[in-house]
């Protein structure tokens, strides 16, 4: 997903990894949208998710920089749903992220910090409702 700090053409991406099962978020990066950015990103995924399967859009930097035995890269809507569902509530619910905001950060420290803050409360949230499920 795309944002912008100070200015709409800084735009800086925000890829996002995403646990299916308990919808937290294990992994992002805040950058542009290269395969040096997207190296990044991987190195930034939790650990204990680096070696499982994972699936996304047909961006050609993640062909590149994931395994392709264990990336599948789908043109399918229905595979990235879980991610589009988590950009549509972290847009709604973070103001700096809207494409047409009079909010927006102008400073990139301080855009980093904002999600940061605001994905440690998300996965807080999303942790209970997991708990809820399972007990």
């Amino acid at each position: 997903m795309w944002t912008f700090v100070k200015k709409r053409d800084n735009k800086q991406w925000l890829w996002l990894a995403l646990c299916r099962r308990t919808k937290q978020i294990v992994g992002y990066y805040i950058g542009d949208r290269g395969i040096k950015a997207c190296k990044q990103f991987k190195v930034n995924i939790a650990p204990s998710y680096q070696n499982l399967i994972t699936k996304s859009d047909m961006w050609k930097a993640y062909s590149k920089t994931f395994d392709p035995c264990l990336h599948e890269c789908s043109e399918y809507r229905g595979e990235t749903s879980h991610i589009e569902r988590c950009n549509a509530t972290v847009r709604a619910r973070m103001g700096r992220l809207v494409r047409k905001s009079l909010s927006f950060s102008k400073q990139q420290a301080m855009h980093i910090s904002a999600i940061h803050v605001f994905i440690n409360k998300y996965n807080a949230q999303k942790a209970k409702e997991y708990e809820k499920l399972t007990t």
